[in-house]
């Protein structure tokens, strides 16, 4: 069972990862020589930062808009400071069974690279390790959205930075909603009886749901209060003393889940075996279906949701606050072992700065992490825009918390999917605080 657990928690992660920064994991295979740190040039000898993430250097007709981005802003950086960020690339081929987060956590250990791009449980290990630099120093660190800085910071240090923050959120289809004269819900009671008059309308299936994200609707529900209530960093310090329970956060998102996969508003034998967007995306891009859940940058994606026939509206998922968005972070950090942190870091402070953000932001249409870089968004998105911007959010990922939360809610969701009770589900929790706490 623990083997199990391991081996698809490290599947969520990879995946949250992929979304977020949509990255392909393509890269050309040759291995790159590590104990290089400088290149000829015509003027004399410039110096090298090694980055490692899950992408190549795009070539200069590349279309992948992430990738441009994100160049653009090391162009910046390697301008101004005169030096070359060296790309070092995670390859399936290369690697064979280990996974990105397995790669990147041999490297850390054992210095090989600068700086990183790392999901939420690698950021959360590393810097208890206490393997990652504080980058609470950083010029750009003093523009940081409040969420970014509680994703990310612990013990005092703040380890991670993104390039954008990602908000997940239910996609609805307001048309749908219109015809059966439906007020967009907020709370659960208000989602459920959308739901029955769906159902009762006819409609088989009111919510499209796939194998990842249905945790969405269990952190909602049990972190609203947490993060919204103005005694954050109290409740997680209960938490992980265990003076307080996971378990006891979660129950009243796993009861309602539950009455939701017993009332056939969700079928979870359906959606244990649908992958993100390419299970339940055709049945509500043809309005069979009026809800699904997904995160920002598919609204915006024409191979998701980004041209529907219909009136799409994007909102945070149901709490006792309201709709409420879910955001994990992944983050840059710098290895605490590097042997040019000093560099790396000042790549970091350029492409973080809010000029490289606004490029950024600009170009990929994201939520930044600069609470100075504000961009247009499209009009189905400005409800889950305005709920982040007013600091109104769940973190879906925080690195002060010492169970990790993103890929443990999701493959404990998927044993209720498999017909699991909740109290087995609780049980679950329980057991990974105790481990935690030894």
């Amino acid at each position: 069972m623990k083997n199990n657990t391991e081996r698809y928690l490290k599947r969520v992660s990879a995946s949250l990862l992929a979304v977020i920064m949509t990255f392909g994991l393509s890269a050309c295979s040759q291995k790159p020589d590590t104990n290089k740190n400088l290149v000829a040039n015509d003027t004399g000898e410039k110096k090298i930062v090694n980055l490692f993430g899950p992408m190549e250097k795009s070539k200069p007709n590349a279309t992948n808009v992430a990738r441009t981005a994100f160049d653009h802003t090391i162009e910046l950086a390697e301008k101004e400071l005169d030096l070359t960020v060296e790309y070092r690339t995670y390859t399936a081929e290369n690697y064979q069974e280990k996974t990105y987060d397995d790669v990147v956590l041999d490297r850390v250990r054992n210095n090989m690279d600068d700086f990183y791009l790392m999901n939420p449980d690698t950021i959360q290990t590393l810097g208890y390790e206490g393997r990652l630099i504080d980058l609470s120093g950083l010029e750009s660190a003093k523009n940081l959205r409040d969420v970014v800085k509680a994703a990310n910071t612990i013990d005092g240090k703040l380890v991670a930075i993104p390039q954008e923050v990602v908000a997940y959120g239910l996609f609805v289809n307001k048309d749908m909603f219109d015809k059966y004269k439906l007020k967009l819900p907020n709370t659960p009671e208000e989602f459920m009886a959308c739901c029955r008059v769906f159902k009762k309308n006819g409609i088989k299936t009111p919510i499209g749901a796939n194998r990842w994200w249905l945790e969405n609707f269990v952190l909602a529900q049990a972190y609203a209060d947490l993060y919204n209530g103005g005694n954050t960093e109290a409740e997680i310090d209960a938490l992980n003393k265990g003076e307080a329970k996971y378990s006891d956060y979660m129950r009243p998102g796993f009861e309602f889940l539950k009455a939701l996969i017993d009332k056939g508003y969700i079928d979870a034998k359906t959606a244990y075996t649908y992958e993100a967007i390419e299970g339940e995306g055709p049945d509500f891009l043809a309005q069979k279906t009026p809800i699904v859940m997904a995160y920002w940058g598919a609204a915006n994606a024409d191979t998701a949701y980004g041209k529907p026939d219909f009136n799409m509206q994007v909102i945070g998922f149901p709490s006792k606050l309201g709709q409420m968005p879910v955001v994990p972070i992944t983050g840059y950090s710098v290895c605490a072992g590097s042997e040019h942190a000093d560099d790396a870091l000042d790549v970091l402070d350029i492409i973080l700065s809010d000029e490289a953000l606004q490029l950024y932001a600009e170009t990929n249409k994201v939520i930044s992490p600069s609470k100075n870089v504000e961009v247009e968004c499209i009009p189905a998105l400005e409800p889950l825009r305005d709920r982040v911007k007013d600091n109104v959010y769940v973190l879906g990922s925080n690195a002060a918390m010492n169970v990790e939360q993103w890929g443990n809610t999701c493959l404990i969701v998927r044993e209720l999917l498999n017909g699991a009770t909740v109290d087995e589900c609780m049980a679950m929790f329980d057991k990974l605080q105790e481990e935690a706490m030894e």
